[in-house]
């Protein structure tokens, strides 16, 4: 997983609430095991008209906002069924950190175990952080996970809050597998061990 530390970059803003899975990915993509490759297809229903060209008035197709790296969404982001797709298929667009009111549960754990940054702020917040993103181009965001700050194109300063591991865990790159790795010299010699005193097993 990359290790997620500062990032710096045009913040879409997409201000509907409960946006769920299937909206974010539609089901039939998620016949792929790859991670790779579902950028093209976030939002898809959203994003493409039924003649399948691109919606102009959808915000990840303007323009200003089609190398977003964060997006700002309304409450309840990520609701529905589980579907680790999602957030794999933001992260393929380019997108590493989600800024909401609230999310839902599996996909919020879902965001940090796959190198997203799910950040929960008050509706005022986010208020100021989608008149920010209006500006387009211009609405350059800055997110600070060492200081657990936010930074908006006027220099503002919104300060975040984020658990300690997980915090950890995102700046040091480590999903579930780099975190059991971490103690490779100990499995191993747990099995070793194994071998010589239960060779049955």
């Amino acid at each position: 997983m990359e290790a997620f530390s500062h990032l710096s970059g045009v913040a879409a803003p997409l201000p509907m609430i409960n946006v769920d899975t299937d909206m974010i990915i539609p089901k039939q993509f998620l016949k792929t095991i790859k991670r790779t490759g579902l950028g093209a297809a976030l939002f898809h229903e959203m994003r493409t008209l039924p003649d399948g060209s691109p919606n102009p008035d959808f915000v990840l197709n303007k323009p200003a906002y089609q190398n977003a790296k964060i997006l700002i969404a309304g409450a309840n982001f990520g609701c529905g069924s589980s579907r680790e797709h999602a957030p794999w298929a933001l992260l393929d667009f380019g997108i590493r950190c989600v800024i909401a009111p609230s999310f839902a549960d599996i996909f919020f754990n879902n965001c940090f175990k796959n190198g997203i940054l799910p950040i929960t702020l008050p509706q005022s917040e986010i208020d100021k952080l989608l008149d920010d993103a209006s500006r387009g181009a211009n609405a350059i965001v800055s997110v600070d996970l060492e200081k657990q700050e936010i930074h908006g194109p006027d220099g503002g300063t919104i300060k975040f809050d984020v658990d300690p591991f997980r915090r950890q865990c995102l700046l040091n790159g480590w999903d579930d597998i780099g975190l059991t790795l971490r103690h490779e010299k100990d499995i191993s010699s747990f099995e070793e061990t194994r071998k010589l005193s239960a060779p049955w097993l």
